[in-house]
């Protein structure tokens, strides 16, 4: 591993040490102060040559090895400075504090968009495709150099287990890989097409040209999400700076952590200062850093991630200044078993797509439904497999399973479970927190016999619960599945090849899954239909995202 080291100070604010940690201030390695003044102080042992200098008396040690001890630097707090904890969601108590980092504002988020719009000519007009896309692709070298510690980083601050948190390493890595292709071809800026003259001289012969081309749409705000800490910032960021925007970041106040570390990478890989920086804000300052993106008529463009709720707002407070807006919002997934179907692929996929990361991804699967013909089978195999899953904090060895992310979230999924129970639904197995593993910690649940009208129907649940119901047509499952307000993702499972076809176009969401539990990938376009918003991520339709056409008649 190369050793990584943050030690640039700016204009946005200082960064100091803490007691017993010597400084090192290598001109070879200068970074962001976006980065830099972000982690304030690491209660971590993180390598053996730390590991023997004492730590201040207020801080207790935990577990929390990392191979690059400076991937993230942790620095003494200011006397009345505002601080938040980033907490390890697996701990005993759920309140492990593993870093504080200080908290960013309203008006940290405005002069970084200043400075971002300070960086874009340069990157936009004084870079080639070919120099955006080597940068990209080392930036995903670095990260793969530091796979260990940036999968073990996300594990500490999200909870999932370490295989999972480094399966999604890989998977940041892969957004800027296709990126760094896509920057070269005619989708992304510079490109475009040339179409026939419909203009005609008084002779009646074709006159002039008419010319498209792709433009870089500017400074981009984007918002991300703590349940995929590395994969949406690359998923956005990638697509962005291989158009030639410059990038600002909100990660969320849960999992800063992760995008620190990526930012510092990015860096350390040749990203100039301004082209991509972070706003690491606090709770309380979230909705006044989001306003500022909204607001702000620097910012050409709004990328968001998360809850319905919130994208609704960021829609509402972008439109004064008629930014362009993409929205990744909510799900409540149906996940259909026909008669046809290969009851152990579909068992298969129905743990893949229900219980990863313990449930809470967009596109989980919430809402089962099987045919009345293979019920009883189908439920007696996923009960099978759901109960070999092996809940455990994620850095335990074997774990496939871990916390809910916070008290409260784990609190929803209990009250909602109980609710299903008391409405007549059936719980097969699960039902229960686990408080001797954590108190963030549930039982993978399955409940069958569920109230179309009960919550955890109706709503999303982000957590390890599976409603099942049976039903006897495809057109009753289809009429059911589509009783949704909101349309991510859906899986279904049939062996019909005329079925397959039929129900995908019938279907109400953006994305379906066919025989499988797992349909995210790099070259695939993601995002949804009705309120699970707006654009689409991935793919060569995820540049366009952050292009503007601009219409030149040449009349020559």
């Amino acid at each position: 591993m190369r050793p990584l080291l943050i030690s640039r100070l700016s204009r946005f604010t200082a960064v100091r040490w803490r007691p017993g940690v010597p400084v090192v201030t290598s001109p070879a390695y200068l970074f962001s102060s976006a980065v830099a003044c972000a982690v304030l102080s690491l209660h971590a042992r993180t390598a053996s040559a730390l590991s023997t200098m004492a730590l201040p008396s207020s801080v207790r040690e935990i577990s929390f090895h990392l191979n690059n001890p400076l991937l993230l630097s942790a620095t003494t707090i200011n006397p009345g400075e505002k601080t938040f904890d980033v907490i390890n969601p697996g701990s005993k108590d759920g309140k492990e504090v593993i870093a504080k980092c200080r908290v960013m504002g309203r008006s940290d988020a405005k002069n970084i968009i200043e400075a971002s719009a300070a960086a874009l000519p340069a990157w936009r007009d004084g870079t080639t495709c070919l120099h955006r896309s080597k940068i990209l692709t080392k930036w995903s070298d670095e990260i793969k150099d530091n796979m260990e510690d940036m999968a073990t980083i996300m594990t500490m601050e999200s909870g999932k287990p370490l295989a999972e948190s480094k399966g999604e390493v890989m998977y940041a890595c892969s957004f800027l890989d296709y990126y760094a292709g896509e920057a070269l071809r005619p989708t992304s800026a510079g490109g475009g097409f040339i179409a026939p003259s419909t203009f005609s001289t008084p002779e009646g012969t074709p006159r002039g040209q008419i010319i498209a081309i792709n433009e870089a749409v500017g400074v981009t705000a984007m918002v991300t999400p703590w349940n995929f800490p590395a994969a949406m910032i690359t998923r956005k960021v990638g697509p962005a700076l291989a158009a030639g925007c410059t990038a600002v970041v909100k990660p969320s106040e849960l999992t800063p952590l992760s995008a620190i570390a990526l930012c510092a990478l990015g860096k350390k890989a040749g990203i100039p200062d301004g082209v991509f920086e972070l706003v690491v804000a606090g709770t309380d300052s979230t909705p006044a850093v989001g306003e500022e993106f909204c607001s702000n008529p620097i910012v050409k463009k709004i990328s968001f991630t998360g809850s319905v709720a919130v994208g609704k707002l960021l829609a509402r407070q972008s439109a004064d200044t008629v930014k362009k807006v993409s929205l990744e919002l909510g799900g409540n997934a149906p996940f259909i078993v026909f008669d046809d179907a290969d009851v152990d692929v579909a068992v298969q996929a129905a743990v893949a797509s229900k219980f990863r990361h313990a449930g809470q991804t967009c596109v989980c699967s919430d809402r089962f439904f099987v045919h009345q013909s293979i019920h009883d089978e189908f439920v007696s195999k996923f009960v099978a497999a759901v109960e070999q899953l092996k809940v455990a904090p994620g850095m335990n060895e074997g774990a496939t399973m871990g916390p809910l992310i916070t008290s409260n979230a784990a609190e929803i999924v209990r009250a909602k479970v109980e609710e299903a129970i008391a409405e007549g639904g059936k719980c097969v197995t699960g039902g229960s927190a686990l408080p001797d593993v954590g108190a963030n910690f549930f039982q993978p649940t399955i409940i069958t016999e569920v109230d179309t009208e009960s919550r955890i129907w109706k709503e999303e649940t982000f957590g390890p619960v599976a409603a099942i119901r049976s039903f006897d047509t495809e057109e009753e499952a289809l009429e059911v599945a589509n009783d949704c307000s909101v349309g991510l993702a859906s899986y279904f499972c049939s062996q019909d090849l005329s079925r397959v076809f039929r129900v995908a176009k019938q279907v109400e969401t953006g994305i379906v899954g066919v025989n499988t539990g797992i349909i995210s990938t790099a070259s695939a376009p993601f995002g949804g239909v009705k309120e699970s918003g707006l654009g689409r991520e991935g793919s060569a339709m995820g540049i366009g995202e952050y292009l503007e056409t601009k219409y030149m008649f040449v009349n020559a």
